[in-house]
């Protein structure tokens, strides 16, 4: 018996030794640290917007806004799940920024994930103006935003891409960023958050949110009307978003007063 208990020992300490003895994670390359990443944020912008786009171009009259509600917000959850581990998922410029301002990336990338977003979002209108029929095309300005016209609300309009890129992008840092509030659930709470957000205000201004949505259909189509709307409402949404958490929402590593 006492044989049986010295075997037993000297197995278990060969096992806890053997599991001491696991080289260490091998930390990530220039590759994976510098160049995949780029190409992830390029990628999955590219794949967003083109289902995006020809979401729009081919949506069914009777859908209404269901049907591009369903396919963005599905869309951004897919891909944020797939390209998480790899560039953080972003896909839109203000998100970019808004994580940056908070932390969550260095600097140096910034601007390489910016112009690969915007790439992206020409490669996607493209790929949708390529799948598409004409008409159809032709009709939906290539699913650019046609939605604001000369005399229409375009301070609702402003305010609303405001407000509704501010609400999603809090869900992003408050999902993704903030050490006390990070969850495994953050693609869905970003999928779901764009799919209300366009069923609420999709009448208003077309609920963009994304620069980068915006852009690459318009370069496309050569369609221009009210762009800078999808530009300025996004952009200050974020960064207003960024203050919130910076400020008020964030944690104690995040929040830059009443620490």
């Amino acid at each position: 018996m006492a044989d049986e208990k010295m075997e037993i020992g000297e197995i278990g300490t060969t096992l806890m030794s053997s599991e001491a003895k696991m080289p260490p994670a091998r930390p990530p390359n220039r590759f994976e640290r510098l160049i995949q990443p780029c190409l992830g944020e390029l990628v999955g912008t590219t794949f967003f917007v083109f289902i995006g786009c020809v979401s729009v171009i081919e949506n069914v009259e009777s859908a209404g806004r269901l049907q591009p509600a369903l396919v963005h917000g599905l869309a951004v959850a897919i891909m944020v799940a797939c390209m998480a581990e790899i560039s953080g998922s972003h896909f839109n410029p203000p998100f970019t920024l808004a994580i940056y301002l908070c932390g969550g990336m260095e600097m140096n990338m910034v601007a390489p994930y910016l112009a690969c977003q915007l790439v992206g979002g020409v490669l996607g209108a493209a790929m949708a103006k390529a799948m598409t029929s004409r008409e159809n095309f032709t009709k939906a300005h290539g699913a650019a935003f046609d939605l604001l016209q000369p005399g229409g609300e375009i301070g609702g309009a402003l305010f609303g891409e405001v407000a509704m890129t501010c609400l999603v992008t809090m869900v992003v840092l408050l999902g993704a960023v903030n050490a006390k509030t990070r969850s495994p659930l953050v693609p869905f709470m970003v999928g779901c958050t764009v799919i209300i957000n366009i069923l609420a205000g999709g009448d208003v201004s077309g609920t963009c949110l994304n620069p980068a949505r915006a852009f690459g259909p318009a370069i496309v189509s050569n369609y221009w009307t009210y762009h800078w709307v999808y530009w300025v409402g996004p952009i200050a949404g974020g960064l207003l978003a960024a203050a919130l958490v910076r400020l008020l929402l964030g944690d104690r590593k995040i929040r830059l007063i009443l620490n």
